[in-house]
């Protein structure tokens, strides 16, 4: 398909879209599937035809993420953008006889709400505005114009010139400069070079790359193609985790409809550039977000990270340089090359670029999906676009970076987000889950919890991260028992330590996040949890604990004493 090809489908959509009176949108993402918005979407066909519309004017279509999940099953109307939340089956002949009239005041949402308005839609800006089931529909939306036009104006440097220009950092966690990763792959040598898309998002709390894949999946494809041209590879892999059905389903009919369109393949737009594209679904192992392990298991191995040097770029899939973003990453890389480097990098700050997508999760008021620009604040996050803590509770904390993240609390609500100021707090930017925790959360708790999933998603391989994280989740349920003592909090600093500095990947190097941000910034709950001196005189068998203590490094004791 050649470009002036993608133009009339493009004008041929927008006709089509003109000569209807209304279009209804039901929000089709796992979220409001799960609420039955199938339902939904039946009842206002249902509806609409016995107020006499017409298909060809007025369209009830299936669309991606509309982004306030907790408000699901959500329905939007244009022109005018009506939003309508909670929707249920017997709403659709009110919604269809509002259509020429006021909306419908007990469902209507207010598309004006800082949760929509306070958002900058980049990665996000076709979901809910797209059927993600049709190619028509994305192509309508400029979908494939960046990589026609890559394939026609530029060399693969320059490609790499504008991702290095546009100051994108890859959004999967550890934040490392794209252009300089693409340009790593693009020297190496060995051929032919692989790309993977890493969609193995396996954060409690984060639904960020589900959405995009299911709202989206053509934008993720463009990208990757973009990548493959960039760098000189010829095929690539996305590694999807199983649990995200319809994502896997909508990827797969994507790339049925990219190939049949000569979008994917061989001669893609009538180029000498091929390139396929194949799914391979991960068990949901969290491990296998690492790259090395997620390397592993598309090669059919066991999912465990290997030391690094080599790395990928150099020796990746089956040994061949082998490019790794994942799914957020490669789906800014269109607007980048439509709008330009220069365009991405005026958004954010100095030197985290861009916007992030964000999953608010936990309690707050509005959960669901958000983009924002680098360097809004979190008290703006949570309290504004996130509408605040429900039902008039006291904020305590958030957790950013998933179970590998840090727990931020109330004094630090003003702080900017974005990679360097996160890490300084003891967090990290992650790929982006955001779970807030009000008054009544425990620390210890929290700590416990995510200290338990890593233990149980913990290859094995190395013994700092096996052994360490189960006796650190040993010694966090003698807290939660209130049979602590002051050598248990003192151990549990020195294993934080030691697991962080000598585990083998950043599974066990993070693991100790949630437990030191939270003693860092909630050291009171940790002392409270401390046994009564008969309990631990009891406990102890009458032995004097201070000996335990004093064996402890001077390190220890002294970060423990801050």
């Amino acid at each position: 398909m050649l470009a002036d090809e993608l133009k009339s489908i493009a004008a041929h959509e927008m006709q089509m879209r003109a000569a209807t009176t209304a279009c209804v949108n039901v929000c089709g993402a796992a979220g409001c599937q799960s609420l039955d918005s199938d339902a939904v979407k039946n009842a206002l066909v249902e509806a609409a035809a016995s107020e006499g519309y017409g298909a060809n004017s007025c369209s009830i279509r299936k669309v991606g993420c509309l982004g306030l999940c907790g408000a699901g099953p959500l329905v939007s109307v244009d022109p005018g953008g009506m939003l309508y939340q909670r929707v249920q089956p017997s709403d659709a002949p009110d919604i269809i006889a509002a259509l020429q009239g006021p909306p419908v005041q007990r469902i209507h949402l207010d598309s004006r709400l800082p949760f929509f308005a306070r958002q900058h839609r980049i990665v996000l800006e076709n979901c809910g505005q797209i059927d993600p089931e049709r190619l028509e529909d994305y192509i309508a939306a400029e979908g494939y114009s960046a990589l026609t036009s890559v394939l026609s104006e530029f060399a693969p440097s320059a490609v790499i010139a504008e991702v290095h220009k546009s100051g994108l950092r890859g959004r999967g966690g550890a934040g490392y400069p794209t252009g300089l990763k693409w340009s790593t792959v693009a020297k190496a040598a060995g051929a032919p070079k692989m790309v993977v898309c890493n969609a193995d998002e396996g954060d409690p709390g984060a639904f960020m790359d589900r959405s995009v894949l299911e709202s989206d999946p053509h934008r993720v494809l463009e990208g990757m193609a973009i990548a493959a041209y960039a760098v000189g590879a010829s095929e690539g892999y996305i590694y999807v985790r199983a649990e995200y059905p319809l994502a896997v389903a909508r990827l797969k009919s994507a790339i049925r409809d990219a190939e049949r369109q000569g979008l994917l393949g061989n001669s893609i737009c009538g180029s000498h550039f091929n390139f396929r594209v194949n799914i391979r679904l991960g068990a949901g192992a969290f491990v296998c977000g690492e790259e090395t392990a997620l390397i592993a298991s598309i090669e059919g191995k066991r999912g465990t990270p290997r030391p690094r040097p080599p790395y990928p770029a150099a020796s990746g899939l089956w040994g061949l340089p082998t490019l790794i973003n994942n799914v957020e990453t490669y789906a800014n890389i269109a607007p980048i090359i439509r709008k330009g480097g220069e365009w991405f990098a005026s958004i954010g700050t100095e030197r985290s670029k861009g916007t992030k997508v964000f999953a608010l999760a936990g309690a707050i008021q509005n959960a669901g999906l958000i983009e924002v620009p680098m360097g809004i604040s979190l008290r703006d996050i949570i309290f504004e676009i996130g509408g605040g803590i429900p039902d008039n509770k006291r904020f305590k904390a958030v957790q950013t970076g998933g179970p590998s993240g840090g727990c931020i609390p109330e004094a630090y609500l003003d702080t900017p987000v974005d990679y360097e100021t996160l890490t300084k707090l003891g967090s990290i930017m992650g790929s982006g889950g955001m779970i807030v925790m009000d008054e009544t959360s425990s620390m210890v708790d929290v700590a416990r919890y995510f200290m338990e999933f890593c233990m149980t998603e913990s290859c094995g391989k190395c013994t700092p991260c096996r052994a360490g994280t189960a006796q650190m989740y040993h010694l966090l349920g003698r807290f939660t028992s209130h049979e602590a003592t002051q050598a248990d909090l003192a151990l549990l600093e020195s294993l934080c330590d030691m697991v962080k500095h000598t585990s083998l990947c950043g599974l066990g190097q993070s693991a100790p996040n949630p437990v030191t941000s939270t003693l860092r910034y909630f050291r009171p709950e940790y002392e409270a949890a401390f046994a009564s001196s008969v309990d631990i005189a009891h406990n102890a068998g009458g032995r004097d604990c201070s000996q335990e203590l004093a064996s402890a490094s001077p390190a220890v004791r002294s970060e423990g004493g801050k």
